[in-house]
């Protein structure tokens, strides 16, 4: 999702030439669901290229008519089949946890569970979005969620939320690591302005720290290029494996 604008061809050379290892593929943008073709297409530049692709980027929100929901699952599932993925990211409505009635919860609750026992059919996870204005807005919320849904390939994504100081996103990440399928690595701040990865690196050394010391292998995706500027791809790549090698120094 990173290069939105950019060919799948080019997201692939740049990728590539940054000396990352894979690609997640969005729903929003190169692979749309149920678009079998453009899901094969993607699949087979990335491992021309020699990376992987590391999950499916659904936009996918539950939100809508039964059968609507149902629909646009069962696309997503498509989607996610053709690019041969083990995970499939969506997102656990579109209000924010207080502006949600316990209704609305449990709907979406049914929803994401009914989701996730076809995704299991197939061999598929499912990770929740951990965003603003979502279910996942607050670590609370987020926790139980998932022991609402109650499904073992059911997890979720990590991130720093908007806004969130370094110390209290460190927080969040201790407490959701347990169930945790892959990490979202940017630096927004205040808000949403785009900074370079190197200008919150006592986040992101710390979160690396944490990380080393659980053990245990998870996808960090590079998301939010400062201006969506490919030249800047190289420098971001390589603070990430510095920060990541940082971490693991603290951990030790």
């Amino acid at each position: 999702m990173t290069f939105r604008e950019l060919a799948v061809e080019d997201v692939v050379h740049h990728a590539a030439a940054a000396g990352l290892e894979g690609i997640e593929w969005a729903g929003d943008a190169h692979v749309p669901p149920g678009d079998l073709d453009a899901a094969t297409h993607a699949l087979t530049l990335t491992e021309a290229a020699g990376l992987v692709v590391t999950s499916y980027g659904s936009y996918l929100s539950f939100v809508g008519s039964d059968a609507e929901v149902h629909a646009q699952g069962g696309a997503v599932i498509a989607a996610a089949r053709a690019l041969g993925v083990p995970r499939v990211r969506v997102w656990a409505t579109r209000t924010g946890s207080a502006e949600t009635s316990a209704e609305e919860r449990a709907r979406t609750v049914g929803r994401i569970q009914r989701f996730a026992d076809r995704a299991a059919e197939h061999g598929l996870e499912v990770g929740l979005e951990f965003h603003g204005g979502t279910l996942t807005d607050e670590i609370g919320s987020t926790l139980r969620l998932l022991d609402e849904v109650g499904r073992a390939n059911v997890l979720t994504y990590w991130q720093p939320h908007q806004d969130m100081p370094t110390q209290e996103a460190l927080d969040t990440l201790r407490a959701a690591l347990p169930r945790t399928s892959s990490i979202h690595v940017f630096s927004w701040w205040p808000r949403s302005e785009r900074l370079p990865l190197a200008e919150r690196s006592d986040l992101w050394e710390s979160a690396f720290a944490i990380l080393a010391e659980n053990g245990t292998d998870r996808d960090a995706l590079l998301e939010f290029i400062p201006g969506d500027d490919p030249a800047l791809l190289q420098r971001e790549a390589d603070t990430l494996r510095t920060l990541i090698t940082a971490g693991e120094e603290l951990a030790r």
